[in-house]
């Protein structure tokens, strides 16, 4: 059985994967870390990182971008496999990331959601084909308002698949509001709406000339996310170093 370790462990997703783990008879949660004041967990929880001994194969991450860098630090120091699932992380934390992967297995998505990451696939398979047919490209992402970060990771993630097999002067542009001008061909707009409970919907428009192609995944419960995570977890368990994706997990 794979024993990991849960950062964020008092969070809504947190709780889930706790939820999830627990009817998982492959993997089980040994210890939680949170810096809030989490009552009435079934398992040993340290404010921080740096104080949990407790032995595990690999660590999950859901939490905040400002926990980042000492859990890198933690898990490089102690060869701990990394599952890191938080989003916002800023461009110096991403180099972070990439360079322990030098020294341990980090395995780093925006959405953890199995249906999110096909169709990142099917859209390199697509984007390329409808933009030279003329297509604009907008993504529109709904998330709850407790989501601090917009637009979402997952909007960035799917812009990214996208970008990787467009021609080069295509960008990502997130604001038009001091513009005054048509729409340029090559972009790629991406808005946030946040409201409600909203789990998490994404929509990828292809706007022709008298037709509209849209790609939808919508998210109805945090549950699609904790069982990716502990997919990936699984999958990470003793893995050489390196970066690897859930692409890596489908496959």
């Amino acid at each position: 059985m794979i024993k990991a370790i849960l950062n964020g462990c008092g969070g809504r997703m947190g709780k889930m994967i706790m939820s999830v783990a627990n009817a998982d008879p492959d993997i089980n949660i040994v210890a939680g870390v949170d810096k809030v004041n989490v009552q009435n967990m079934s398992l040993p929880v340290f404010g921080d990182i740096s104080h949990c001994s407790i032995p595990a194969d690999v660590v999950i991450d859901f939490s905040l971008p400002e926990a980042t860098d000492a859990l890198i630090d933690h898990c490089v120091e102690k060869k701990l496999p990394l599952v890191l699932c938080t989003t916002g992380l800023s461009e110096a934390q991403i180099g972070k990331v990439k360079k322990a992967s030098e020294s341990i297995a980090v395995l780093r998505s925006a959405n953890m959601s199995i249906g999110i990451n096909l169709l990142m696939k099917v859209l390199k398979d697509t984007a390329g084909k409808l933009a030279e047919a003329g297509f604009d490209i907008e993504i529109v992402e709904k998330h709850h308002n407790k989501k601090k970060d917009a637009p979402s990771g997952t909007a960035i993630a799917l812009a990214d698949s996208m970008l990787s097999v467009l021609p080069e002067d295509y960008s990502t542009v997130y604001d038009r509001s001091e513009r005054n001008e048509a729409r340029p061909a090559h972009e790629i707009g991406v808005s946030a709406v946040r409201g409600g409970t909203i789990p998490g919907d994404h929509d990828v428009i292809f706007a022709g000339e008298d037709e509209v192609i849209t790609f939808s995944h919508r998210a109805y419960s945090r549950a699609i996310f904790a069982k990716g995570a502990i997919a990936a977890a699984k999958f990470l368990a003793g893995r050489a170093p390196g970066m690897y994706s859930m692409s890596d997990v489908l496959n």
